[in-house]
Order: C-alpha cells, then sequence, then structure tokens
C-alpha cells in the first residue's frame, strides 16, 4: 500500500484547496497572497505542502509565472467543486447574508458579446448576486463544449457549439451584422444608397478586415462565394476590440456582429454601415451544464444572463434603455 493509499482526510488542512485554486487561477503566488489574505511566504509554504499531498509538482515557474502541470489541471474541476460546496453550505446557514462573497464564476464568450454585454452583466450581477466575481474567458462556438465540459467555464454565451447530451441551451436572440469603417473615410454618394447600405461596387472593391479564430474564411465569403463574388481580405485577427487601431487611417472595412459595431462606433471614430449582401441571422445562445444546476449560484446567475440577453435588442444592436 503506497503513502497515498494511508492519507486520512482529517490530517489534511483543507485551506490547501483555496491556496490550489487561488495558484491555478491567478497563475502566481503574489497574487495567490493577495487574493487570500496571506504572505508569499505562506503561500510558497502551502504549495510546498501541497506537492507532497499530491506528489506532484504542480505548478512550474515559467517566465510569465506559475503554470500548472497536467496533474493540477486533472486536480482543478474537483477541488473547485469541493470548495463551491462548501461555500454553498455556508451561504445557507448564514440565511443569505454573506451574499456570494468569495464566489468565483466564470463566463465563457466572445469578445464582441462582452464589448456589448460585459458592462451590464456586471451591474446586474453586483447588484443581484453581491459578492460574486464575474470571470470573463475568451471561447467561441469551435471550442465552448470542451471548456463547458472541461470545467473551464461555467457557463457561456455563444451561437452555438452546444452539442453534447450533458450541456443545457437555450435561444435568446438572433444577431445580425453591419460594415464599420474609418468614419473619416468618408463614404461618396456613389458608395451607399439612402438606406445606409453600402453599394456591392463599394463593398467588393475595399479591402476587409477579417474577425475569424481560424483566420481565411468568414461568414462573408460564403455568402458572396455562391454568387460568384469575392472580396480581398487584407489581414486578419481573432478580436473585434482589435477592429478600432486596424481600421482607422485605412480605408478597408469590417463585416461583423451589429451589436458589436455599434458599441465599437459609440466609443471610436467610425461609421456604421449595413451591408449590401443578405448575412444570414445567427442564434444567441446560453449554454450550461446540466449538473451544475444544483448549484443555487449558477441557477441565479444562468436567470440574470438570461434576462440580460431577453430583454437585448438584437434587431438594432443595442440594449435595453438605449
Amino acid at each position: 500500500m503506497s503513502d497515498i493509499d494511508n492519507i486520512n482526510i482529517e490530517a489534511i488542512d483543507l485551506n490547501l484547496l483555496k491556496v490550489f485554486e487561488a495558484l491555478h487561477e491567478e497563475g502566481s503566488a503574489s497574487r495567490a497572497a493577495v487574493r487570500l489574505g496571506l504572505t508569499q511566504s505562506a503561500v510558497s509554504a502551502a504549495l510546498g505542502r501541497l506537492r507532497r499531498l499530491y506528489d506532484d509538482h504542480l505548478f512550474v515557474r515559467t517566465g510569465r509565472g506559475l503554470a500548472p502541470t497536467l496533474r493540477a489541471n486533472e486536480l482543478k474541476p474537483l477541488v473547485s467543486e469541493a470548495l463551491d460546496k462548501c461555500r454553498q453550505s455556508l451561504q445557507l446557514v448564514s440565511g443569505g447574508r454573506a451574499g456570494y462573497a468569495g464566489r468565483s464564476l466564470s463566463l465563457g464568450l466572445s469578445d464582441d458579446f462582452e464589448l456589448a454585454l460585459g458592462k451590464q452583466l456586471i451591474d446586474r450581477l453586483e447588484l443581484e448576486m453581491p459578492g460574486l466575481r464575474i470571470v470573463f474567458r475568451q471561447t467561441h462556438s469551435r471550442i465552448v463544449g470542451d471548456m463547458l465540459l472541461d470545467r473551464q467555464v461555467d457557463m457561456a454565451i455563444a451561437s452555438g457549439g452546444f452539442t453534447s447530451a450533458a450541456i443545457g441551451c437555450e435561444t435568446l436572440g438572433e444577431g445580425r451584422y453591419a460594415c464599420l469603417l474609418d468614419a473619416c473615410q468618408s463614404l461618396t454618394e456613389d458608395e451607399i444608397d439612402s438606406q445606409q447600405r453600402l453599394t456591392l461596387a463599394a463593398f467588393l472593391s475595399r479591402q476587409h478586415l477579417l474577425v475569424s479564430s481560424g483566420g481565411f474564411i468568414g461568414m462573408v465569403d460564403e455568402v458572396l462565394i455562391p454568387q460568384g463574388l469575392k472580396r480581398t481580405v487584407r489581414a486578419s485577427t481573432t478580436h473585434f476590440s482589435a477592429l478600432p487601431y486596424l481600421l482607422l487611417g485605412s480605408g478597408a472595412l469590417a463585416t461583423i456582429p451589429l451589436h458589436a459595431a455599434r458599441t465599437l462606433a459609440a466609443f471610436h471614430p467610425l461609421q456604421l454601415v449595413l451591408p449590401p449582401i443578405a448575412m444570414p441571422a445567427y442564434a444567441i445562445n446560453l449554454g450550461w451544464r446540466r449538473d451544475a444546476l444544483r448549484d443555487p449560484a449558477i441557477v441565479k446567475m444562468k436567470q440574470v444572463i438570461s434576462d440580460i440577453l431577453l430583454a437585448f435588442d438584437w434587431q438594432n444592436g443595442t440594449a435595453q434603455g438605449q
């Protein structure tokens, strides 16, 4: 029988699990110490005990901090789930007085949704779930299902990707597209019609910036190619938030979700116009692990996010009241 087989849980300081969680999420002993209100030497000592307990190095030092080992990544969802159960039990006996202090829940979403919804999500969750820390994590439809099943996120907003039977999903909106370009690069009367749509000739003659996880083909190309048409893509990026700095000073344009285009145009000197081609609408989905609904905090966050998505005016790309 190995030493691991002889471990008695009563002899283990369960506070070590909080240190493990903080180290994994912060990627730094100094940041974990600040988060937990401990000294860095205390966190380092706890890490030494964790390494002996799990017979693994757990975290290795890199140029950017501490990187988890494979064993640490395997342990993370189990440790966080156990700690969340403890937090739930304390909330029961506190009668809700403690709010959600100490809880952090993660929401997977691409940065177009974060641009349009992030501030509203933070404000509503702060009001309705005081003490909760919401963590936004980047995802997209190709990887969102795996991220949920691997417990990298607790919930996610995406346009598809929720195909596993272990994942619940609701469609809470329908998104549309718009074009963005430098507002200083004035459009001529020949380039835009009375409905603020680019003409097809203007659309095809300009260079394009593509936002894509793959970097080569976008929804615009899928619409143009069957019509025997082609655009010129000048460059690709994976983040919508980079577009203002890539578009300004150029004659290029980007065709992106309307909600992101509306937000970017409100804060940058960018002009929003409608595309000349019929772009298909797409579903706005909220997904979650079905077994996570045993957690009241997950249920509450799901309701808050559902309310925000349902109230959003996807037709015009604006939040309620804007």
